[in-house]
């Protein structure tokens, strides 16, 4: 297979570039390195696109490795044909290279492999050939018995047995059967015998205890919560077909006469095998497949919600109160610095069962004017909305020297951070409810510097994650979290080791080591410090230096995106009417590509623009919503905390978020609520429904602007 050429199929890039793109990666060069300082070889392809190529690139390698390792067992076998070997080679998925090399696999002990080994197989192919009546095969049986085939019986069953698992082993028949499945399958599921003390937790799947849906209409998060059913042992699942049609077709298809009565051997093996061995396979097989297009689905989701997620804007200058809020054992309380240091924690307790109020808001807006707070971050988790009560009604009822607001944070993985090596590491002197608070107060003033703290796929933006493959999960938000990283860029003096993890080029290793030299050389005062960095060698400095930004260096360049490879660049037209340079000339005379020099340009222009300044703001409240206070009808600003297949939840300012169904988006049809919608952005809604009982609120969007 030309990969290459395939690669530029599946891609719609041109064959050129994917070659000169796949000659940087085998040279080791990262993803956002080459999407960010090659783009001239590339060709401009985004890292979202490197990031497929490379996915496809691995698939096809790994298929032409499998190709070769078929090749070589069947020819050890010394079974290998002309046709063989031009299907193996003609594969284009591992799935069809598996089908090919499925007769041949070394076995386990079966039914077949016993009757092999009594000596049956010449009779099984008697049978598949004979085309007259019984008699002779039976007699033809005869020869056959031994000690251990007792019977005519005995033989012919063996010889079934063989022709069974040939059935189940041949390709076409699989094809057929699967052609099936995939056209007109259903997935049924019903309730499975449970214990009585089991019946109120099954509740939560009672929606598939008599359900049956075709293949082809299922969506993703319905394959996976019906997986999640089974799982715990709720539901039972299978595939429905037309058993009957199926074995009737591959009966016929190797008999095609069925007045020739070695037809009723046949049809008899066909029916075993297809239903002991053959169906289960495929009925395993395409469950797999449907498994894994639900996985595949949810992980884009997950992805697509944690990119905007860690590049919402940071709030920078604000003394921040952070409020981990908790019923028995009170409600946590931080203050922390511009900067994020700890200033001040304590414990409150505004909600039940101690409900103090008047002693919250007294130790409140004492450390409010004390340390000049601006903005109090409220963790989204039990007793969130008692306590965002307490602090709207200190907000109105006082005066403050300054304004000051509050919000409401996912605090999704913060107790994971407090309890983690990288959280004791930080406060080792803290308990872990205080980390969990700095943490909850962090996230607004630079979300993507504190989230990095923690593994992405505790962050809770995603649907079923648990559910999913874990190792593709954690490689696809690592790539999330890698790209967001680099688009940023990371203040070398500033960053924390969990940060400089993420940089293009730089390990666990190195990331340690620049921290060490800054604690015995003090700050980083220009790039080309990073060269005495123990571990940090030329080709770590190529792929991390754009990346890493010093502000107190007496170079600008080294607080830009400009690499030291273009430095030389840069100075010759920085003293240029950047607004008006003709970029064709300029990249002729420079000896520079025009890809380049724009973003040498740019970069001069905005010298250490942070990208996430476009971002939309979080909404800051000075007043709290009940349910109570809605009706149907009203519109209002919330703030989208997370995309699911089916819809989006949206913080309107009450309890629980609402729902915007996916049939309310848009005027227009859409397939996923990702197309109009993602994480963090601030949109208008109207509340169709309101659900007192159950605290659920419905919203559309339908309309608005």
């Amino acid at each position: 297979m030309n990969i290459n050429k395939k690669l530029s199929e599946i891609l719609n890039i041109k064959e050129s570039q994917i070659e000169k793109t796949i000659a940087l990666m085998d040279e080791g060069n990262t993803i956002p390195f080459i999407a960010r300082y090659r783009k001239e070889v590339t060709g401009n392809l985004t890292d979202e696109v490197l990031r497929e190529l490379e996915t496809n690139l691995n698939y096809l390698r790994n298929l032409e490795t499998r190709k070769e390792e078929v090749i070589s067992s069947i020819e050890k076998q010394e079974k290998m044909t002309d046709e063989l070997m031009s299907q193996i080679q003609a594969s284009e998925t591992l799935k069809e290279v598996e089908d090919i090399y499925r007769p041949y696999k070394q076995k386990k002990q079966t039914r077949a492999t016993k009757a092999k080994e009594k000596g049956l197989e010449p009779l099984s192919n008697f049978i598949l050939t004979w085309k007259d009546g019984n008699e002779l095969i039976e007699e033809k049986a005869k020869e056959f018995l031994t000690e251990e085939v007792e019977t005519v019986e005995d033989a012919i069953n063996g010889a079934k047995d063989i022709i069974a698992e040939l059935i189940s082993d041949t390709t076409v028949f699989r094809n057929i059967l699967r052609r099936d499945a995939e056209r007109a399958g259903v997935l049924v599921s019903e309730k499975a015998k449970i214990d009585e003390s089991q019946e109120e937790e099954a509740k939560v799947f009672e929606n598939y205890f008599e359900f049956e849906e075709k293949i082809t209409k299922l969506p993703s998060h319905r394959i996976l919560a019906i997986n999640r059913g089974e799982k715990l042992g709720f539901l039972k699942v299978g595939i429905k077909l037309l058993d009957e049609d199926n074995i009737f077709q591959i009966a016929i298809s190797i008999q095609k006469h069925k007045f020739y009565d070695s037809y009723k051997y046949i049809f008899e093996a066909a029916e075993d095998g297809y239903k002991r061995l053959l169906f289960p396979s495929v009925e395993n097989e395409i469950r797999a497949e449907l498994t894994e297009k639900a996985e595949s689905q949810a992980i884009n989701v997950f992805a697509e919600n944690l990119k905007p997620y860690l590049m919402q804007a940071p709030i920078k200058g604000t003394v921040v109160m952070g409020l981990d809020p908790g019923y028995r054992t009170g409600c946590k309380l931080v203050v922390v610095s511009e900067t994020g240091e700890l200033l001040h924690d304590t414990v409150i307790y505004p909600a039940k069962p101690k409900e103090d109020i008047n002693g919250s808001i007294k130790v409140m807006k004492t450390l409010i004017e004390k340390y000049g707070v601006g903005l109090i971050t409220i963790g989204n988790g039990t007793a969130s909305r008692e306590t965002e009560a307490v602090v709207s009604k200190m907000i109105n009822e006082n005066e403050f020297s300054k304004k000051v607001f509050y919000t409401i944070v996912n605090e999704s993985g913060a107790s994971i951070y407090s309890a983690s090596k990288v959280g004791i590491a930080e406060f080792p002197d803290k308990d872990v409810t205080v980390r969990g608070a700095v943490s909850i107060a962090r996230r607004i003033q630079d979300p993507l510097a504190e989230l990095v703290k923690i593994e992405p796929k505790h962050i809770g933006v995603g649907q079923y994650q648990h559910d999913v493959n874990q190792g593709k999960l954690s490689e696809t938000l690592g790539n999330v979290v890698e790209d967001c990283v680099n688009t940023v860029g990371v203040n070398l003096n500033t960053a924390s080791p969990s940060l400089l993890l993420y940089v293009s080029g730089i390990n666990a290793k190195v990331s340690q080591n620049i921290i060490d030299y800054k604690l015995e050389n003090g700050k980083f005062t220009s790039r080309d410090q990073l060269k005495k960095v123990k571990g940090l060698g030329p080709k770590t400095f190529v792929q991390a230096a754009g990346f890493l930004r010093i502000p107190e260096s007496e170079n600008p360049l080294d607080n830009t995106a400009v690499h030291p490879e273009s430095y030389k660049i840069a100075k010759q037209i920085m003293d240029r009417d950047l607004d008006n340079i003709n970029i064709k000339e300029v990249s002729e005379e420079l000896n520079v590509g025009e890809l380049t020099l724009k973003d040498i340009i740019e970069e001069l222009k905005k010298p250490g623009r942070d990208p996430r300044e476009d971002m939309p703001k979080p909404i800051l409240r000075a007043d709290v919503l009940s349910i109570d206070d809605l009706e149907v009808g009203m519109e209002l600003k919330g703030t989208v905390r997370n995309v699911v297949d089916f819809g989006a939840f949206v913080d309107i300012g009450v309890k629980n978020d609402g729902l915007v169904h996916i049939s309310e988006i848009s005027d227009k049809f859409i397939k996923h609520p990702s197309e109009v919608l993602k994480v963090s952005d601030i949109v208008k809604v109207k509340i169709i429904n309101i659900d007192k009982a159950r605290h659920k609120v419905g919203l559309s969007m339908k309309g608005l602007k």
